[in-house]
């Protein structure tokens, strides 16, 4: 026959003394009210932003008929309809686009640009002979500036190659170069140094987004050294910390801010 208690409530009083234990264990586990729970991320690494750390962007701008594809730009759309660029970018109908991205080589996708009806142009000319004429605007120069580790690659022999061919050549003292290409040129190949010691950079034409657009922010940080994480359109802690490294370096209020004087800066600098 099994034992009873010398006092019938002293097993209820036991279980009620075991539950209000567990209940002050869970209350110590558990953070202070108010506080933001305890979190293993890296603080490194890129996370979807909060809508007040949203970057915005001007969005699509321009007039006209023809939508901006990702890796147009003017002398590519100007070649691809037989005008000269400076005939499209210099269209009144063209003004607020010209205005807001300021560089005909930078468009963003679905920018809309008018491209102005042809206007036939004479030249007088004998009969029965040969003319040879030349369309301005063609070429266009590719210009770039090739650096190792913030060093220029000076008077090293290069090799270009785009839809217009090859071209050899060496560069300058600070490491830039300049080549003719055609205007609707999509990709180039570029080939620095000697067979012993050669780099290769492969890189998209008209790829660039403005720099008012985050993507466009990130890429020329990244060209220019200062690793975002990534082209990825988000404003994280990788970002921010490659944005105050830029700004550190050339003087600017370190904000971590994609600011009016720091895009100034990063398309001044970017651009020479």
């Amino acid at each position: 026959m099994p034992s009873v208690p010398s006092n019938p409530g002293d097993g209820l009083r036991q279980r009620r003394a075991a539950e209000l234990r567990a209940e002050m264990e869970a209350a110590r586990q558990q953070p202070p009210a108010g506080s933001a729970p305890e979190s293993s991320a890296d603080p490194d690494s890129e996370t979807p932003p909060s809508p007040s750390e949203e970057y915005q962007g001007t969005g699509p701008v321009g007039q006209g008929d023809y939508v901006v594809k990702q890796g147009d730009c003017i002398s590519s759309i100007a070649k691809d309809t037989g005008h000269f660029w400076e005939t499209i970018w210099n269209d009144p109908a063209n003004a607020e686009l010209k205005g807001s991205r300021q560089d005909p080589n930078v468009l963003r996708p679905d920018d809309h640009v008018t491209i102005p009806d042809l206007n036939p142009k004479k030249e007088p000319g004998e009969t029965e002979m040969r003319h040879r004429f030349v369309r301005k605007g063609e070429p266009l120069v590719l210009r770039i500036r090739v650096l190792d580790n913030a060093q220029p690659l000076s008077n090293q022999p290069y090799t270009l190659e785009t839809e217009g061919g090859s071209v050899t050549g060496t560069t300058d003292a600070e490491g830039k170069l300049a080549c003719p290409i055609p205007g609707n040129a999509r990709r180039g190949r570029l080939l620095v140094g000697t067979d012993e010691d050669q780099r290769e950079y492969e890189f998209l034409l008209g790829e660039l987004d403005p720099v008012v657009e985050l993507t466009g922010l990130q890429h020329r940080l990244s060209n220019l050294g200062f690793d975002p994480g990534g082209i990825d359109g988000i404003m994280g802690p990788r970002t921010r910390a490659a944005i105050r490294q830029f700004q550190a370096k050339y003087g600017l209020p370190i904000s971590g801010e994609p600011d009016d004087q720091t895009r100034g800066k990063l398309r001044e600098v970017h651009g020479s």
